[in-house]
């Protein structure tokens, strides 16, 4: 049985999905984490190549949806300025918020990706959604002491991802 806390792909940035990654993944539509997936943690704009990318995955008919365990008052703005939609307060990684927004993009799971930067909340709570996970290195620093503390385990499985792609 697959670890869930394996992602199907890991990338150095989100703008490096395109759609050769998305057609060997089988993916119709992204769901995207906001802090320091798509900005730095806590910041009000997007990361300088991130708008360009996401009028490339516009332009290839790639639904997008943000997905955070933030609140409304954080992810609104960010959402409205990227003209997302968005679920705010997730819970990741419990698969609620993931199949909520898998109900707004009118998808079944196994055509969505999950983009994010951590492993315990992106990638595990994608894969128990039954979604392909995609991680990417965060953009800026880790945020809280328990990001932090989250990160040093994270280690663990992003050498199992390499392990298990050399071993393929």
């Amino acid at each position: 049985m697959r670890n869930r806390k394996v992602p199907d792909l890991i990338l150095e940035r989100v703008w490096q999905i395109n759609e050769t990654v998305l057609s060997q993944l089988n993916i119709k539509a992204l769901i995207l984490d906001v802090d320091n997936t798509l900005s730095v943690h806590g910041a009000p704009i997007p990361a300088g190549e991130v708008v360009p990318w996401m009028q490339k995955m516009n332009e290839i008919k790639v639904p997008l949806i943000i997905l955070s365990n933030n609140t409304q008052k954080r992810v609104q703005p960010f959402a409205k300025r990227l003209n997302l939609e968005f679920v705010h307060f997730a819970i990741k990684p419990l698969p609620g918020g993931f199949k909520r927004a898998a109900r707004l993009l009118k998808l079944p799971p196994e055509q969505i990706g999950v983009v994010g930067d951590q492993i315990f909340t992106d990638i595990l709570g994608g894969n128990l959604a039954g979604m392909k996970t995609i991680l990417v290195m965060p953009l800026g620093e880790s945020g809280t002491r328990f990001i932090k503390f989250k990160r040093y385990f994270e280690k663990k499985y992003i050498n199992l991802y390499y392990k298990n792609k050399r071993d393929e």
